[in-house]
């Protein structure tokens, strides 16, 4: 039975003067990607991706480093188009998240739409979640493309409730049954 999960990158520095998807994981950051390592799972892994991101990249680097594997880069995969704003401060960039969410087929002040993202990120990760596909997989991306894609995968419409309660969270898919088997959960939460 092959298991997809989808893995957001944990804890960033935030740097006003540096792109987003420049943004590198932080100290904290680094330390829950090495706790994720310690799942039950992660021995099972047998391929990984990730988005072309800074953050998403660093995290699939200590995976990689622990699992013996080399990192598949899918640009595809990459976090929502937020270029028109760049960085917004937190009240800002929450009350814009709120509108990506709730008007899937609007624009938010020009961040890519989210009816735009899902499909990006489905089309990008579609022979990963197929019946053919028998490895188990993480993709480690970014969580708004993250609960998008499991929103697809689940039935569920676009919804913000949906979404992981922050950064450094995972989701299971099975891919042989075609369902969810869990949503977000913390990466540093061991499975018992």
């Amino acid at each position: 039975m092959a298991i997809f999960r989808y893995v957001s990158h944990p804890n960033v520095v935030i740097d006003p003067d540096v792109p987003v998807p420049s943004w590198g994981l932080s100290e904290l950051g680094r330390s829950r990607a090495q706790a994720l390592t310690q799942q039950p799972w992660m021995p099972d892994v047998q391929r990984l991706v990730a988005s072309a991101e800074t953050k998403a990249q660093d995290t699939a680097a200590i995976l990689a480093g622990h699992l013996g594997l080399e990192v598949e880069t899918r640009p595809e995969t990459g976090e929502t188009d937020r270029s028109s704003t760049g960085f917004v401060p937190q009240e800002r960039h929450d009350e814009l998240a709120r509108r990506y969410f709730a008007e899937p087929e609007t624009s938010a002040d020009g961040w890519e739409r989210s009816i735009d993202s899902q499909q990006r990120v489905i089309a990008a990760t579609a022979d990963l979640v197929a019946s053919t596909n028998d490895l188990n997989t993480v993709v480690v991306g970014h969580g708004g493309v993250g609960t998008l894609l499991f929103s697809h995968l689940a039935g569920l419409e676009i919804d913000q409730r949906h979404d992981q309660p922050g950064q450094g969270h995972y989701w299971a898919y099975d891919i042989a049954t075609a369902t969810v088997l869990h949503p977000w959960r913390p990466v540093d939460d061991i499975e018992p």
